[in-house]
């Protein structure tokens, strides 16, 4: 008796490690795309799995007494469907959320009957024991205490609680959100499950002579029901999701062998009920809890995790799991001990990625006197073109007119005096850099004043042009905004009070059109062109590159200035020019699929936050800049040296409208896929080799300097908005300030400008900016001396990040340009710089609609 219990219990042991090496390639092998039909592939298979290695000493029982009595008979189907049910729908919310924290599980054990229902959740070990204490309170197994460390991890309510919690944390990125919902998710999933479980001893006292062998056939046959059902909702809802056969029924047939061999090691085939009383631990089924936990923490990998602490953690999860496998196996099973040998499923990959960082930044370049590192280069010239931009600015109003009419070859607007006065008694650092403005407005001098507001009045009136028209009265100092169709004015009227409160009497009455949208409007033609008619092209969802690059005189690639093969941005205006830049037309979301794109083809002044270079709209602005979520507060703020060392972005999928795969190469999403190292591509560094600075390709990516991702996805449709989250990996929440706590910090377009960039701008932290769309600031901000620019390809961007966070200098410069940054913030950025610039605006607006001036062609001419 005690040789043939011994072979059962060795045969555990066997069972459980072949279920952990299962679960282990199951999770390398996961796909999402592919999750429901390998799942159904799994439950076609695993009745097969027991049917043709069925061991010879397992008793058969009759289920004459359970179909004899109705009662019996309808709980079993019950409880067989709603296993069906909590397999089948943990499976999908795998599928289509992929949120582990959130991992939906089933389970059931009654006396010594075991069906394993679980699908992964750590959390479910305490709360089982907690279940088993109460509904199996007649049986008391006596435990050996043969470990006095993982026995009460794996063996007590409060130990697997703690042990279970490492991994949870772990697995759902730190969040509490997401921890906080597993918690509650899977806590009301069980107490309905115990609330359908037989309540009387009469009902239940059947069941536990139902093997788990035999109810493997009804089990398969209800989960593959519910699987098609959920797999025809699917196809309904995101489209026939694309998958590989061959890999999908590797998948399929890996966790039908995980499951068979999980069941088997639960289920142990020993002959008697007593003996499975009597064999201390055999009936567990927390075990196969722990082997699914163990297998999600040892198989995470942790060159794409961005902290130090959860690849560690990752370890220290995985060494905790396997613990509690090992001592939840019968203490009889001496064998057990050669399950140890899976820690280093986990403990290899964590030294490589830390061998891996460490060698990256032993490779890092010390520069000496006679080379720089092409960042040193460029932020060196930075700071002779801000004290240049300084020196350049007018000392009075004398030499402020002279300067106008140098640069515009026309005279200051009516009112520039009293202009002037506002800009030097509030102390603005900025005089004459207004060349934005002029640019801008001096088409419209082709027309007369009373055509220019008559177009306004024709303009505003079109049918969901979607302009706002606003007035502002010189006596009031109060702006009055109207629509034709909508109330909200996305606090434009708030924005020009505000700006505007303290100019009354000194501005004339002017009317200006406003555009609602986050996309820019007016594309202005050529001087040939500019009297004709108005032209209205909507290129909502649509490609706009053609339309808005139709007047370029060349569109061609220019040849990027490159500092050893990477494309750091060395001349912003040329980056920004679309002209310049062919390529282009298939790296932005508004170039490719704008989400509302309604192009105005004509000479009309309206006012926008941002534009692209190819186009006309006279910039204010955004009104995003004084709202409350995007404001500055130093109290959410931290000092440099408590920063994480780190880049920092999170944000949601805006910037285009996804309809066709080719998100992929959207601006946002092509960043994320960067910062991630989803694709492990080729990024290049910049390296000394033998005394000389090279070039060098390597798919490492430290991510340990990223903390990059999604937090939600829209302006998508539902077939490719599940591509993203399946793609992508998604943080559930955060906070609007948790960027503050990092050094690097990026800023990236949505649809339109990003409302974001004055809070970064004036943290201590210093911001990575890519962008295409020119703002009214572009003139007063330095790129490497105030922010750091980014190209539209991001190449640099790994290099950028490692320079910046890795090398003494590049941690000294990124400090200087966090400071400068600020400083100039607080001189250039005041609300009143904001008046300032608006201001001087409405001085050419009105001008321009002053209802006595007569078209001139040659009275000014553009710079």
């Amino acid at each position: 008796m005690w040789q043939s219990r011994f072979k059962d219990v060795r045969s555990i042991t066997g069972s459980a490690s072949a279920a952990v090496l299962c679960t282990i390639l199951t999770q390398h092998l996961s796909s999402r795309q592919s999750e429901v039909y390998s799942e159904m592939v799994c439950w076609v298979l695993l009745p097969f799995l027991f049917t043709t290695s069925k061991p010879s000493n397992v008793s058969t029982f009759t289920r004459e007494t359970l179909h004899s009595n109705p009662r019996i008979h309808v709980a079993y189907s019950i409880s067989l469907w709603i296993v069906a049910a909590g397999v089948a729908t943990a499976c999908c919310y795998k599928a289509e959320i992929g949120v582990i924290g959130l991992f939906v599980g089933f389970s059931q054990k009654m006396k010594n009957w075991t069906l394993l229902t679980n699908y992964y959740q750590p959390i479910l070990t305490p709360l089982l024991l907690i279940a088993e204490k109460h509904l199996r309170s007649e049986l008391q197994a006596s435990k050996g205490l043969d470990s006095w460390f993982f026995y009460p991890l794996a063996n007590t309510i409060w130990g697997t609680a703690l042990a279970s919690s490492v991994p949870i944390f772990i697995l759902s990125e730190w969040d509490l959100l997401d921890f906080s919902l597993s918690i509650i998710l899977v806590a009301s999933l069980l107490v309905v499950y115990v609330a359908l479980i037989p309540k009387s001893i009469e009902d239940s006292r059947f069941l536990p002579l139902i093997k788990v062998e035999d109810d493997i056939i009804p089990l398969s046959s209800r989960i593959v029901v519910i699987l098609v059902l959920a797999l025809s909702v699917q196809t309904v809802a995101f489209g026939f999701p694309r998958i590989g056969i061959i890999s999908t029924l590797l998948l399929g047939f890996m966790k039908a062998f995980s499951w068979y061999c999980m069941i088997r090691t639960v289920c142990c085939p020993l002959s008697t009920q007593r003996d499975i009383e009597d064999a201390d631990g055999f009936s567990r089924l927390d075990t196969p809890l722990a082997i699914a936990t163990f297998s999600m923490s040892a198989t995470r990998d942790p060159f794409m995790l961005s902290s130090e602490i959860q690849a560690l953690s990752q370890v220290v999860a995985s060494f905790l799991s396997l613990g509690q496998i090992v001592h939840m196996l019968p203490k009889q099973a001496k064998s057990r001990s050669i399950l140890w040998t899976f820690i280093l499923v986990s403990l290899v990959p964590y030294l490589a990625n830390i061998f891996a960082i460490k060698f990256a930044q032993s490779s890092a370049l010390s520069f000496d006197h006679s080379q720089e590192h092409p960042i040193e280069a460029l932020i060196h010239n930075a700071k002779a073109d801000f004290e240049h931009l300084l020196q350049r600015q007018s000392k009075n109003y004398t030499t402020a007119c002279e300067q106008y009419r140098l640069r515009y070859h026309a005279e200051p607007p009516p009112g520039f005096g009293a202009w002037y006065a506002f800009a030097a008694e509030n102390q603005s650092p900025v005089i004459d850099e207004f060349d934005m403005i002029f640019n801008s407005i001096s088409p419209f001098w082709k027309l007369s004043g009373k055509e220019v507001v008559q177009v306004m009045t024709d303009v505003q009136n079109v049918p969901n042009v979607d302009l706002w028209l606003c007035t502002f009265s010189g006596d009031s100092g109060k702006t009055r905004c109207s629509h034709p169709s909508r109330n909200f004015d996305r606090h434009i009227e708030l924005l020009f009070d505000t700006l505007l409160g303290d100019l009354r009497g000194l501005l004339p009455d002017v009317k200006f059109l406003v555009n609602h949208l986050d996309e820019p409007r007016v594309l202005t033609p050529p001087q040939a062109l500019q009297r004709g008619k108005l032209k209205f092209t909507d290129l909502t969802r649509r490609s706009s590159w053609d339309e808005i690059t139709k007047y370029c005189a060349s569109q061609r690639s220019a040849e990027a200035v490159e500092y050893f093969g990477l494309p750091f941005v060395t001349n912003l205006s040329t980056a920004m020019d679309l002209c310049q830049h062919a390529e282009y037309s298939a790296m932005h979301g508004i170039l490719m699929s704008p989400t509302s794109f309604r192009l105005i083809e004509g000479l009309v002044p309206i006012l926008s936050t941002g534009s692209l270079s190819t186009m006309g709209d006279l910039l204010f602005p955004s009104p995003a800049y004084i709202e409350s979520e995007f404001r500055y507060d130093e109290a959410h703020d931290i000092e440099w040296e408590k920063k994480e060392n780190k880049l920092y972005w999170a944000g949601s999928t805006t910037g285009g409208f996804v309809q066709n795969d080719s998100w992929r190469n959207y601006h946002r999403q092509r960043f994320v896929k960067l910062a991630q190292n989803l694709e492990r591509k080729q990024h290049s560094y910049i390296r000394e080799r033998d005394g000389a600075v090279v070039r060098e390709k390597s798919s490492f990516l430290n991510s340990r300097l990223f903390d990059i991702a999604f937090t939600r996805t829209f302006q998508c449709e539902r077939r490719y908005c599940r591509d993203q989250r399946m793609y992508f990996n998604f943080k559930s929440w955060a906070d609007k300030d948790r960027a503050l706590r990092s050094r690097l910090v990026f800023d990236i377009d949505g649809n339109g400008i990003s409302g974001r960039y004055y809070k970064l701008l004036a943290s201590k932290s210093v911001p990575l900016k890519q962008t295409l769309f020119r703002e009214w600031h572009d003139e007063r901000l330095v790129p490497w001396f105030h922010y750091i620019p980014v190209s539209q390809s991001m190449e640099e961007v790994p290099e950028l990040a490692f320079y910046l966070t890795s090398t003494e200098a590049g941690q000294k410069r990124a400090k200087e340009i966090a400071e400068q940054g600020r400083k100039w913030y607080s001189r250039a950025f005041r609300d009143v710089d904001l008046s300032i610039y608006t201001y001087r605006l409405l001085l050419e607006l009105a001008r321009v609609q002053d209802p006595k001036r007569k078209a001139n062609d040659t009275s000014v001419r553009q710079t």
